[in-house]
């Protein structure tokens, strides 16, 4: 019994050696294997790398990064923004998402929480699909001719928004940074300028919306003077047209100083005629009642007594006169003064309160500009020079994968040949290769014979 036992212990011993000598040559084996297979491994590699073309054509994009500022107006702007965008419906989270923001509406880090919330919204990405067009599939000439010749397919060419707008959002990264308050926008795209511009034009979008629901006292104020202002701008227009057919209708255009021209003037005519009728007495002394000097005294005495009618008459005084006195008589301008004179006031007061309220309206303006939080920006996005992943990268990776999945298929072929016929495992694996062939074999004929069926 002790000499079995010892025998058992050298052949155990000497199965360890044995199993540990292969393992340390089967990295050599695996090696060699490999070198041997070296030229399909290569061609393993060129295939993989005759594809990365479209890698670099799907995945290779120039990158546009614009960065913003926090406002310095944080405390009151934004504590009265918050809730103005949580009632907007096309703002990503709606009220619940911004919700949560109003806790830290005070500090940098809910500005640059707030910039994100907005610049990913519903608002924001249907203006940018907007502004740039996102929804077309082809050039403008192509699309032309598709309208043209295929109308049927103009959904075809225009796709739909929602595929515009995550579209949109797989080539748009918004960071932002919690310490500094910074917030970065990144637009990759194929045409560097069009980065360059949807980048930028993310901003006056964030600006715009952000000035929209704004929602301060000193915006209420303006929205409240703005409304009483064009009340009272129709009020003024309104009082400045009764003013003026009143005006019009009484040729009373300022009845004090009328007044006084008025009687300014028939005084004069009265003291021309007393004038007038001493030398026609004078006259009548000394020349007969037939002499041109007696009458021409009579002629310009009754001018003179028509005149002083006209303008103590006023219009139509006398009757039957081819040109009859257009103005208001020295008896009728006080009546129209006092009508003339309301009429003036209401017009004056509708002027001052019209100045009063443009003024008032143009400091409410620049009030609520101070209080509007705007994003400030640090570095604007300027025309990228570079692609990014670089193509020799995507080059080398392909490569890699290459000769990583060739060597992969020769190991795995390899331990397939090592297998028994009768291993369950490759019985298995052949059943399913199997399966799967006569599946889609199946299906194949069956798509030819319906396809024979349509034809005939």
């Amino acid at each position: 019994m002790q000499l079995s036992s010892d025998i058992e212990r050298e052949l155990a011993v000497d199965d360890d050696d044995v199993v540990r000598e292969r393992r340390s040559h089967a990295w050599v084996d695996i090696v060699n294997l490999l070198w041997s297979q070296r030229r399909r491994i290569a061609a393993w590699a060129l295939v993989c790398l005759a594809t990365t073309p479209f890698f670099i054509w799907r995945n290779c994009a120039y990158e546009a990064t614009v960065a913003l500022m926090p406002p310095d107006n944080a405390q009151s702007g934004l504590a009265g923004l918050l809730p103005a965008l949580s009632r907007v419906p096309g703002l990503a989270g709606g009220g619940s998402g911004l919700a949560g923001l109003v806790g830290d509406s005070v500090g940098i880090k809910s500005s640059g929480a707030l910039f994100t919330k907005v610049l990913q919204s519903r608002t924001v990405e249907d203006a940018m699909v907007d502004r740039f067009d996102l929804q077309r599939r082809l050039s403008p000439a192509i699309e032309d001719i598709v309208r043209r010749r295929l109308p049927w397919a103009i959904s075809v060419v225009k796709g739909r928004k929602v595929d515009a707008r995550k579209a949109l959002n797989d080539k748009t990264r918004v960071e932002d940074d919690k310490k500094s308050g910074v917030v970065s926008i990144s637009v990759k795209g194929r045409n560097a300028e069009l980065a360059r511009d949807m980048a930028n034009e993310y901003v006056t979008q964030l600006n715009r919306v952000l000035s929209n629901v704004m929602n301060t006292a000193a915006g209420r104020e303006k929205e409240f003077i703005q409304k009483r202002l064009r009340e009272e701008e129709a009020l003024l227009h309104k009082a400045e047209k009764d003013l003026s057919e009143f005006s019009s209708g009484s040729m009373a255009f300022d009845p004090t100083q009328q007044l006084r021209v008025t009687v300014e003037s028939a005084a004069r005519l009265q003291g021309e005629l007393i004038t007038a009728r001493a030398e026609l007495q004078g006259l009548e002394q000394i020349y007969t009642a037939e002499s041109v000097r007696v009458k021409s005294a009579h002629a310009r005495i009754g001018e003179l007594e028509q005149e002083l009618r006209k303008i103590n008459g006023g219009q139509g005084a006398v009757a039957g006169a081819r040109d009859s006195f257009p103005y208001p008589s020295a008896k009728d301008l006080p009546a129209l003064g006092v009508q003339w004179a309301d009429l003036y006031r209401e017009s004056k007061i509708h002027e001052t309160i019209f100045e009063l309220l443009t003024q008032q309206y143009e400091v409410a303006r620049i009030q609520e500009a101070k209080e509007t939080p705007t994003a400030k920006v640090l570095d604007a996005a300027v025309l990228p020079e570079k692609v990014f992943p670089r193509p020799w990268m995507v080059m080398l990776v392909g490569t890699l994968t290459g000769v990583i999945m060739g060597c992969v298929g020769i190991l795995l072929q390899d331990q397939w040949q090592t297998w028994d016929i009768e291993d369950p495992r490759k019985v298995l694996l052949s059943n399913m290769y199997l399966g799967t062939r006569d599946a889609v074999n199946s299906v194949w004929k069956g798509v030819r014979f319906w396809s024979a069926v349509k034809h005939s």
